[in-house]
């Protein structure tokens, strides 16, 4: 059975993975989008469905005024004794020398949950992970924050978990410094032919992004590393399919077949910018001599994959989702939990009411709800019912990547003429640029907005109808949602390590109290040749 990567498209990076029995889960980062983390299932590992996201209350996961690309970074997520666990870090924040990054340990007998309230473990660093190891002692790996004279990434070390007192306990132990690639961090711990098997992400998660692994007959070391480091990277491929290959993790199936998942980005051009973020593919191992390589050769991973596993046919997903009872599972908020007091399915049946909060700049309360970004192709439309009073009272379809970073479609209101209009605001590292006042709507009138992204090409377009759209405003470069480019913009660094949803949002930001009722959202993945 082929399987095309990647497994997981648009942003779900940092691949955790682990079987139970006959079923695959993978956990993937979500950083400030809520709930937290993300988990798809699998029997086969080519077809995935999203099956969980475990942190859904306040008191696992309280993210209100976590800057962009911090909140829940590398959930690593393992079974044992009948229990799942799930680490990870709630990164508060990311700017100079100080990085405060707690790490945190839920549990549940079952995927959906209810997952338990969190046991914190330590804030000495941060991709924290969980090793279940033969004898019955369980241990907490982390790499090792430094802030002194730029070190930054001061090695991967371990200490042990007491699950009954729930705690860490004992002696902290340093297990290595990492390889010549340097930038250590995602430490994942494994035994297989007598050794202990020690997975690493390396090279930073950019280009130069690897999957490295060393190994030791001792849990507490000294760890060598593989005679070939990296096992997988595309460092040196810059026009491979799959690039920024890193950040690995290893399962092996019921059929003794061993195989690596990892996060990968498809940048636009070579070398260019990846506007889905960072992604998870899947790689087939072969072991030779105590070592793992990739099965295909070499260490770039290949868009092609095989399984050995039977085929399992997931049922499709209506492409246009219709507000009734539940939220579509595929939407999250910014930082906070969905609410009934700013977003309610039961006030207006049949609408999702989305009361008016913050600015889109806002850390704190946005009244707003996307959905991953997928494929660089495709046509996004909603259908929303907005009566706004001023100038402040906005609702319509945001394309995101963070607070400084979108390009946001909207009804507002002409405080003259005391009528609606559609215009754009569109954000460039902060900087706003506005297309005003395009189009004047007729009152108490159901809206049609749009969204068609052809690769770095986002144009909005409009209807009254949902059958005669008509094109609004100017193009617009889609590219600017992506990693790389926040990353380069203005003049320090800045995290960015997300990527491009799109969703629907509402503003009131003189009394954070009026109202938009959204219809439905619809979200299709079209081919190049259909635009």
């Amino acid at each position: 059975m082929k399987i095309i990567n990647p497994i997981l498209a648009g942003f779900n990076p940092d691949p955790s993975i682990v079987r139970v029995g006959e079923d695959y889960y993978i956990a993937t980062s979500t950083f400030e989008w809520f709930p937290g983390v993300q988990i798809h299932h699998s029997k086969d590992l080519k077809n995935w469905k999203l099956v969980a996201r475990p942190l859904q209350r306040l008191s696992q996961l309280d993210m209100k005024g976590n800057p962009d690309s911090c909140g829940v970074w590398a959930p690593c997520l393992s079974y044992a004794d009948g229990l799942f666990y799930l680490v990870y870090s709630n990164v508060r924040s990311f700017d100079g020398v100080w990085k405060d990054t707690p790490n945190y340990l839920v549990t549940s007998t079952s995927i959906e949950g209810d997952w338990s309230d969190p046991i914190y473990l330590s804030s000495r660093g941060f991709d924290g992970s969980m090793f279940h190891d033969t004898d019955g002692k369980k241990w907490f790996l982390s790499m090792l924050v430094d802030h002194r004279n730029g070190i930054f990434f001061g090695g991967i070390e371990m200490q042990e978990y007491d699950p009954l007192h729930k705690c860490l306990i004992g002696e902290r132990h340093y297990l290595t410094q990492g390889s010549a690639l340097g930038v250590s961090e995602g430490p994942h711990l494994y035994q297989n032919n007598g050794y202990y098997y020690l997975v690493l992400a390396e090279g930073g998660t950019e280009y130069n992004h690897a999957v490295s692994i060393a190994r030791s007959k001792n849990i507490y070391g000294p760890y060598e590393f593989h005679p070939e480091n990296p096992i997988i990277s595309a460092r040196e491929d810059t026009s491979s399919y799959l690039q920024k290959t890193g950040h690995g993790d290893l399962v092996q199936t019921q059929n003794g077949d061993w195989y690596a998942v990892f996060l990968t980005g498809r940048p636009l051009e070579e070398l260019g910018r990846c506007i889905l973020g960072r992604e998870t593919a899947i790689a087939e191992l072969t072991w030779k001599d105590g070592w793992p390589y990739l099965s295909q050769g070499g260490r770039v991973p290949q868009m092609i994959a095989h399984s050995g596993l039977e085929e399992q046919t997931l049922e499709p997903v209506a492409p246009r989702r219709y507000f009734n009872k539940t939220l579509p599972k595929e939407f999250q908020s910014l930082r906070i939990p969905i609410r009934e007091q700013w977003c309610s399915l039961t006030v207006s049946p049949g609408y999702l009411r989305l009361y008016g909060k913050e600015s889109l700049s806002s850390i704190h309360h946005q009244s707003l709800l996307a959905r991953r970004i997928n494929s660089i192709y495709s046509c996004t439309t909603t259908a929303v019912n907005f009566s706004p009073e001023n100038f402040q009272q906005m609702a319509g379809l945001v394309f995101y990547y963070n607070t400084g970073h979108y390009h946001y479609v909207y009804i507002t209101a002409n405080n003259t003429l005391g009528k609606r209009y559609l215009s754009i605001i569109s954000s460039d590292n902060f900087e706003m640029s506005f297309q005003e006042e395009l189009v004047f709507l007729e009152e108490n009138t159901t809206v049609f907005l749009r969204g068609i992204m052809k690769a770095k090409i986002l144009q909005f377009y409009w209807s009254s109808d949902d059958e005669n759209y008509h094109m609004l405003g100017e193009a617009l470069d889609a590219s600017i949602l992506s990693d790389d480019y926040v990353r380069a913009g203005g003049d320090r660094y800045r995290p960015a390590f997300t990527g491009c949803f799109v969703g629907i949002c509402c503003q009131d930001l003189a009394t954070n109290s009026h109202h938009a009722d959204f219809e439905w959202f619809e979200y299709l993945k079209l081919n190049a040749n259909e635009i």
